[in-house]
């Protein structure tokens, strides 16, 4: 599986940290930031790692930035990103499950490096149902998004 991550200054160090972890059993394509800049903002990266999915180069993102919710307002404008920020185990392993969410967002200032990485590799490590009741929801996510897109 291949995987984009990105995160704003607020991010970066988390980021930086558990990248090790993800590297060892994941393609990975980082976006940025390489360096810590006060003043970048997290629109920037999101769209980055949004575009990765969107695109089909990868296939699913990790963004991180202070609290996660900007990073997942932004994402979500890009077309065929299903984001969502998560910090807990349940949101992370289900939103794949039920929703096929392609793209995790978490807030550097809200969890730890060990919770970061129980929830990305929950995220990472659960697949899609397929089960009927959750393919009809999708496929209604996905009018929604085709009606507006111009």
């Amino acid at each position: 599986m291949k995987i984009a991550i990105g995160a704003d200054h607020a991010g970066l160090e988390l980021k930086n940290k558990i990248l090790s972890n993800i590297q060892k059993n994941y393609q990975i394509i980082d976006v940025g930031a390489h360096n810590f800049d006060p003043n970048d903002d997290y629109p920037d990266f999101s769209q980055r790692v949004a575009e990765l999915i969107s695109n089909k180069t990868v296939d699913r993102g990790i963004l991180i930035c202070g609290s996660g919710v900007g990073a997942t307002i932004a994402s979500n404008k890009v077309p065929g990103v299903r984001a969502s920020v998560c910090h807990d185990l349940y949101s992370a392993n289900q939103g794949v499950e039920h929703d096929d969410m392609n793209l995790i967002c978490i807030g550097a200032r809200i969890v730890s490096q060990a919770d970061a990485t129980k929830l990305i590799n929950a995220f990472l490590s659960a697949l899609f149902t397929q089960e009927e009741r959750h393919i009809r929801r999708l496929s209604k996510v996905n009018k929604i998004e085709d009606k507006y897109i111009k």
